[in-house]
């Protein structure tokens, strides 16, 4: 009798989609940093417009030489979803929540966000939960508690908390609902679309954008422009031609990387010292991730030996 071959193992990453990742999350922790310093002069509205406008001009510019797939009606739900939580809500809740917590806290707290997303992309894209998966976020989110208690003495109120919770909330929903339209569409078609979506969505501050650019300093009006070239039209193409290529919930965790990058770049640009404790944390979010990111290894069957005389 024929043995039936071993199952081919699975694939793995090639290098493009995980130099995606590391774009992706060195552009959004350089955003917390932003933030915070556009924050003083740009209030949470204007300031999110703003950086959509300039992102979604940025990424119209680079659609506008390629051939646009028509979404279908459930896509078209899909990139709304989309845009109006990740684009819209997201950067409106980050904004405010920084207004009233350091970058690294805010980090800290918005990165429940992929335990949000393991869950739901588990539950709605049949991504199941893995061990290695289950195991990493237990260990990475270990890591930012060890953060949160290292940073526990930054000036933090309810709302600047509860924001944070919106912000995480809504990145997770944006992300479920853009990996199944990833699978009919173009990664760059879709964050222009979501991104001007976003932008649609926060065209009530434009009076007020108005108003504070021309009150502005040039140090926010290039940090304004930084935060829509680089965190949302590069990073936001990076995050979603890595998520065609990747489960969700694996990519999710690895954004708890962003914390410990946050904490890094404001030591060097804020002159914010992160407490010994902090960096045990960072530690600990990179074993967590190095461990969601493991893959099973599958044993090849053992040879059924032949008898003899058997028929082949």
């Amino acid at each position: 009798m024929t043995v039936p071959a071993p199952p081919a193992p699975a694939l793995r990453p090639t290098a493009a989609p995980l130099a995606a990742v590391a774009v992706t999350l060195f552009a959004w922790a350089s955003a917390f940093v932003a933030i915070r310093g556009v924050g003083e002069e740009l209030s949470p509205g204007p300031l999110a417009l703003g950086r959509l406008l300039v992102g979604t001009a940025v990424l119209g510019v680079l659609v506008a030489g390629r051939r646009w797939v028509r979404p279908t009606r459930r896509q078209w739900l899909l990139l709304a979803a989309c845009g109006v939580t990740w684009f819209g809500v997201y950067n409106l809740a980050l904004n405010a929540a920084e207004q009233t917590l350091d970058a690294g806290t805010t980090a800290m707290l918005v990165n429940i966000g992929p335990i949000l997303i393991a869950v739901l992309a588990g539950l709605l894209l049949g991504e199941g939960f893995p061990r290695q998966l289950v195991a990493g976020i237990a260990i990475a989110f270990a890591g930012v508690v060890l953060i949160g208690l290292a940073t526990r003495g930054s000036p933090a109120d309810l709302t600047g908390v509860l924001l944070c919770v919106v912000a995480a909330t809504t990145y997770a929903l944006g992300v479920v609902a853009q990996k199944p339209v990833l699978r009919g569409l173009p990664a760059l078609q879709v964050t222009f679309t979501a991104c001007a979506i976003g932008a649609l969505c926060c065209l009530p501050w434009a009076g007020a954008l108005v108003g504070e650019l021309g009150a502005a300093s040039a140090g926010s009006l290039a940090g304004m422009v930084y935060l829509g070239v680089v965190p949302t039209a590069l990073a936001f193409s990076t995050w979603a031609y890595a998520l065609a290529r990747m489960d969700a919930g694996k990519l999710g965790a690895t954004t708890y990387l962003v914390p410990p990058l946050v904490i890094v770049m404001g030591w060097l640009l804020l002159g914010e010292v992160p407490p010994a404790l902090a960096v045990v944390g960072g530690a600990v979010c990179l074993v967590g991730v190095a461990v969601s990111r493991r893959r099973t290894r599958v044993r090849r069957p053992v040879p059924v030996p032949q008898e003899a005389g058997s028929a082949s």
